[in-house]
């Protein structure tokens, strides 16, 4: 029992705090990439019932204008993870009528598949989730929800976060494609 408990105090100091540059390029990007996706939802999506931003995308926002060089910020994760976790979700949604188990399913198969899939993305898990508790407009949605708000919303956001950080003389992005 002890050297299980000696596990949970960390080896590490915190890191130290980013450069005020840092900073400030990735409230840049986040502003830029969260104001794109919500301005496209509330202008073009939600008159015809559609939606374009989800919970998830705000924690995509930390990842890939804030932690730029992680691997689970990269393109492929960021697509692939969500679209991936959209799927998974939306079937466990359909499949499994018990709602917590259908939750419980759909992020922890979600993550399963990212794996397998070399996509690991942690807001994927949300974007999953979001599939089975985001209520009758998500609901309604069915597989569509994978192409609109999941696949389209994260490509806007790539689109903001390549141009953005890239910007930025002393940032880039991405580190990897595949």
């Amino acid at each position: 029992m002890k050297k299980f408990l000696e596990k949970m105090r960390g080896r590490q100091k915190s890191p130290e705090r980013e450069s005020a540059y840092e900073i400030l390029w990735s409230w840049i990007g986040s502003f830029l990439g969260i104001s794109a996706v919500g301005f496209i939802s509330q202008k073009w999506l939600e008159p015809r019932d559609l939606t374009l931003i989800i919970g998830s995308f705000g924690a995509s926002a930390v990842l890939i204008y804030a932690a730029i060089k992680s691997p689970l910020a990269q393109p492929r994760n960021l697509m692939l993870g969500h679209i991936i976790s959209a799927l998974v979700g939306v079937t466990c949604y359909k499949l499994v009528s018990v709602p917590w188990l259908s939750a419980a399913l759909a992020v922890s198969l979600a993550i399963v598949a990212m794996h397998l899939t070399k996509s690991l993305h942690p807001p994927g898990g949300a974007t999953a989730l979001i599939a089975v508790i985001g209520g009758p407009k998500i609901h309604a949605l069915g597989y569509l929800y994978v192409i609109i708000p999941v696949g389209l919303g994260a490509l806007t956001m790539l689109c903001i976060a390549l141009i953005c950080n890239n910007l930025a003389e002393k940032r880039r992005y991405p580190e990897f494609w595949y």
